[in-house]
């Protein structure tokens, strides 16, 4: 079994226990059948020690389709959520689990297969009041076509808590930490450079994969609209360390110059993020 197929086994169980916890709670949406893929939102009994309220949104999708993720790559287009009709909510945070490089006609994407539940923190206005979550939901679905797929989830959160379900807590555990929180097996960012000359600059990456270089990948973003190629894969070395590089074009590095990017550093075994001022 290949990096991508455990990872997608690793959601599909994931997807499946939230399901049957939600089930047995009747704490989620109807689900809404969409092109090739179905929704809901479902709600999680815990609250996060910030007294936040949890939630998920579940999207699973038919055989060999996928959705992208905040930033898609080489094509493709990110979901966009929509929470202006909710009732009793300060705020609504959505948090992206970790995604897979997929090939798609000549290009590369960054997305989701088979099923993704998107864990959601919800800080309420009143603690002591349910929160009325509507969500006006619109994302791609794609396989030899794209798909644009829309659809409004209304679901109430209740004042009353307690533990975290063991499903809320493995999608939020494949959410990216903050490498200052990284756990053992989780990816650690070792190096950023801009190498090259100024003819062919490129964006030169060294990340140390604790848990091994199973699934191992790296995703660059960046602010204002500007997009940062895919990093290629150089070369492993001992002990982990693997080095990727991306090539910048000269508009794009003066475009970038004193911007912050995010890096995403995912593997079979865990996944954190850094942020790194561009010179």
């Amino acid at each position: 079994m290949n990096a991508l197929q455990t990872a997608a086994v690793a959601v599909a169980l994931i997807v499946a226990a939230w399901s049957q916890s939600a089930d047995k709670a009747d704490a989620a949406s109807p689900w809404v059948d969409l092109p090739a893929s179905r929704v809901r939102l479902v709600a999680s009994p815990a609250k996060t020690a910030r007294g936040s309220y949890l939630a998920g949104l579940e999207i699973v999708m038919a055989e060999g389709w996928k959705t992208y993720w905040r930033t898609p790559g080489d094509a493709g287009v990110p979901p966009t959520f929509d929470w202006s009709g909710s009732a009793n909510a300060a705020s609504i945070k959505v948090l992206y689990p970790a995604p897979m490089r997929m090939p798609e006609a000549g290009a590369e994407v960054i997305a989701y297969k088979h099923a993704v539940l998107f864990p959601i923190e919800v800080t309420p206005k009143d603690a002591a009041k349910p929160v009325a979550l509507e969500l006006a939901l619109e994302y791609g679905i794609c396989r030899d076509i794209c798909i644009s797929a829309t659809t409004t989830l209304e679901l109430s959160l209740p004042p009353s808590r307690d533990d975290y379900s063991d499903a809320i807590k493995a999608a939020i555990a494949r959410v990216p930490r903050p490498q200052h929180s990284r756990r053992k097996a989780d990816p650690e960012l070792k190096r950023v450079a801009v190498d090259g000359d100024a003819s062919a600059p490129r964006l030169a990456i060294e990340a140390k994969f604790h848990g091994g270089s199973n699934g191992a990948d790296v995703f660059v973003e960046a602010p204002d609209g500007l997009y940062v190629p895919l990093p290629r894969k150089l070369a492993e070395a001992p002990g982990g360390i693997i080095r990727y590089e991306t090539k910048l074009s000269q508009d794009l590095v003066r475009a970038l110059r004193g911007k912050t990017l995010t890096l995403t550093l995912v593997s079979e075994t865990g996944a954190t993020e850094a942020q790194w001022p561009f010179p």
